[in-house]
């Protein structure tokens, strides 16, 4: 027998054990279709597939909802901005953990390439996009707006990327904000945009909510920039519930670094899936699964 095939037989087995795993699919919360989450977890969920554990990918908003589907017992396993994770832990004191951190995400503010808005207090008053309804990128843009405290505060609509660069192209919004890897591809696909600097509030943010915010930098020529932009980053984590299961948790981790070269994460900081960098997980606990794979690895 394969290590593969008693992979997947042992965590079954141990789903029966563990009340009510059994054969069910490993449910796994991504992300819009077409985004960096969903791309990432159907390739995460074939992978698996090959290993053995049945996968029922589950398309949402991301983090936000993600989270709140692994507390409720809609999901087993999903991806979520480390910011959002870092709250539902210590704050909201919800039965997640985390698999692996993952790579970077950097913090968009976009604006028409003619637009005066040269910073965040620009945005008194203006309309803007902040990320849809259950996004992490919702979350970090209305900590980014509250830390730059704008004269008056901008008129905020809730729209995810696709709907948001429509938007930004109607004139409905003046800018919108967008968290993820770098080039994203529907905004490297366009012309005729911007980047906001954000880097300034990073130490605001690190102040009132830790080290989940870092100081990072989009590199210059993409998205037509002529110079580096200098912005906010947050991590992406791939969590799971807390009740899940050791040995499916273990499985999911292991495959997500032997599969690393296939699954094509995001050209960004921790792209690559490295080890050591995957277990920086904050205030998030690791899974004990996911605990006992780095364990291995490194013995």
């Amino acid at each position: 027998m394969s290590r593969r095939t008693f992979l997947g037989l042992a965590a079954l087995a141990a789903g029966c054990s563990a009340g009510g795993y059994g054969q069910a699919p490993v449910r796994l919360a991504t992300g819009l279709a077409g985004g960096p989450y969903g791309q990432l977890g159907d390739r995460l969920a074939e992978e698996l597939r090959r290993d053995g554990l049945g996968v029922r990918v589950i398309e949402t908003a991301a983090s936000v909802q993600n989270l709140t589907m692994m507390t409720d017992g809609r999901a087993d396993v999903g991806f979520a901005l480390a910011d959002s994770a870092d709250d539902a832990v210590r704050v909201r004191h919800q039965p997640v953990s985390a698999l692996a951190r993952m790579y970077m995400n950097y913090v968009h503010l976009v604006v028409g390439a003619g637009s005066r808005i040269g910073e965040v207090g620009d945005l008194a008053g203006r309309a803007v996009s902040i990320g849809a309804e259950g996004s992490g990128t919702a979350v970090t843009a209305t900590r980014v707006l509250a830390a730059a405290a704008p004269a008056s505060p901008p008129e905020a609509v809730r729209l995810g990327l696709d709907a948001s660069i429509k938007a930004l192209r109607d004139g409905e919004v003046e800018a919108f904000f967008w968290s993820g890897g770098v080039p994203t591809p529907a905004l490297a696909a366009l012309s005729g945009i911007r980047l906001v600097p954000l880097e300034p509030l990073v130490a605001v943010l690190r102040r009132r909510f830790g080290t989940v915010y870092e100081h990072a930098s989009v590199p210059s020529g993409v998205y037509g920039g002529a110079r580096p932009v200098p912005t906010v980053g947050t991590p992406s984590y791939l969590m799971c519930r807390t009740s899940l299961p050791d040995e499916p948790a273990y499985t999911i981790t292991e495959t997500l670094f032997r599969a690393r070269d296939r699954l094509q994460a995001p050209s960004a900081p921790g792209g690559l899936l490295d080890k050591r960098y995957a277990i920086g997980t904050g205030n998030v606990p690791l899974h004990p699964g996911a605990a006992r794979y780095y364990r291995s690895v490194y013995a």
